[in-house]
């Protein structure tokens, strides 16, 4: 094919969208496979599918899909859960979150689409026309009056066939980089660990901690349950309907902002007014952060130390730490527990994962005497140190081949790259 520029057409004209259902009658012990949000990372791979009986399945467990159709995240629109569907089980379904995008045959190529939807000015009119504030929304009729890049049929599968090549090979660098991450993680956990259940000097008197899976301990460490230790406050989210509660100066921190060790900002905000009229609280420097809900504690327990003042949202709680533990050292005490508090983790009745106050209130915490809890919190970020130096890296490298993909689709998508065997 050689270098044009390809017309567009709605994405109404090109597919159907949502076509099939589960029903109110499907009986009750009919198995399903189940696909959220949370089940889809941003490289477009489908991972850790749930297992339920129609009666158990969250209510959003709804949507049927088939063989060749693009799921799309209308929900949480920020986090561009896109998805091929490829030889699904015939029990597989998606919540009600997604879209599901059927292409029209011989009009849209089933491996064309999963591009299509891919392509950033697409992608930028699902985030321009979602809304809301914390959960930003696009309908499905709005989702089908976007245009997508739509070449003649015999160059869209061209067009797959080559994008299948090359970001096959972009992948397995991807791959091979966030293999080599998690290598990095669990060294890094490994130490930490280390340092929070023994401590530094490999000569202490040690002691049954008389917790089986913590097991010996310093002899001259306490051991309390957290709730005994911290004061916990409770986010919420301000009516997202009234403008006059948004915009503000205030950071409102939710789940999406947990990606760092210390939090001073987020990406929304709120006003005086809504800290006035709701139940929002003002959370001070050096509380501990820790996300109770969401499906990343199926594998993860995000944790940070705020530097500033914040609030947050509902899915979150603040942890203000009383004088016998130290912020630093609670947040390197979850960053060590963090495979054991995930394990604690339950699953909601809507399906996301969420850790109940009560287990984490549970949760056993080792107390060193308060200037050996500094010495462990600055050993730890002495020897970490080195191994998040080359974690950033690996992660902007990858940032860089993601970027790299994204560049290769929009370019092969929207014609400005000649595509063999598509004449």
């Amino acid at each position: 094919m050689s270098v044009a520029t390809i017309t567009t057409r709605r994405l109404k004209y090109a597919a159907t969208i949502n076509d099939a259902a589960l029903g109110e009658d499907t009986p009750p012990d009919y198995e399903l496979q189940y696909i959220d949000i949370g089940n889809v990372d941003s490289d477009g791979r489908i991972h850790d599918i749930a297992a339920y009986r129609f009666e158990a399945a969250p209510s959003r467990a709804r949507r049927q899909v088939r063989h060749g159709d693009v799921i799309i995240s209308t929900v949480r629109t920020y986090l561009q859960a896109i998805a091929p569907i490829i030889e699904p089980p015939e029990n597989l379904i998606v919540s009600t979150g997604f879209a599901v995008v059927r292409p029209m045959p011989g009009v849209l190529d089933q491996g064309f689409c999963r591009y299509a939807l891919r392509e950033p000015q697409f992608l930028s009119e699902v985030i321009c026309r979602s809304v809301g504030v914390s959960y930003p929304a696009i309908n499905a009729s709005d989702l089908a009056s976007i245009p997508i890049p739509l070449p003649p049929f015999t160059r869209q599968q061209a067009i797959a066939a080559y994008l299948n090549r090359e970001t096959a090979k972009i992948d397995e660098m991807i791959a091979a980089k966030e293999r080599l991450l998690g290598i990095l993680a669990e060294k890094r956990r490994a130490l930490i660990t280390h340092a929070v259940t023994r401590g530094l000097n490999p000569d202490a008197h040690m002691k049954d901690s008389g917790v089986e899976w913590l097991g010996e301990v310093p002899a001259h460490w306490k051991i309390a349950p957290l709730r005994y230790l911290v004061d916990v406050t409770s986010g919420s989210t301000p009516d997202k309907a009234n403008a006059e509660y948004w915009g503000g100066d205030m950071p409102w921190v939710s789940p999406k902002d947990m990606k760092r060790d210390r939090i001073a900002d987020a990406e929304d905000h709120v006003t005086d007014l809504a800290l006035k009229e709701t139940t929002l609280a003002h959370i001070p420097p050096a509380s501990v952060l820790v996300v109770i809900r969401g499906m990343i504690l199926a594998h993860s327990f995000p944790t940070a130390i705020t530097t500033s003042v914040v609030t947050i949202n509902q899915d979150m709680k603040a942890l203000r730490c009383r004088p016998l533990i130290e912020p630093e050292f609670l947040w390197a005490y979850f960053r060590g527990l963090e495979k054991y508090i995930v394990s604690q983790t339950d699953q909601s009745s809507h399906g996301t994962k969420k850790l109940d106050t009560e287990i984490l209130g549970a949760v056993p915490v080792l107390l060193p005497p308060t200037d050996e809890q500094r010495v462990i919190v600055q050993t730890v970020i002495n020897q970490t140190a080195t191994a998040d130096r080359l974690a950033a890296r690996l992660a902007q490298s990858l940032d860089l081949l993601r970027e790299r993909r994204a560049a290769l689709i929009a370019a092969a998508v929207t014609g400005q790259v000649g595509v063999e065997g598509s004449a």
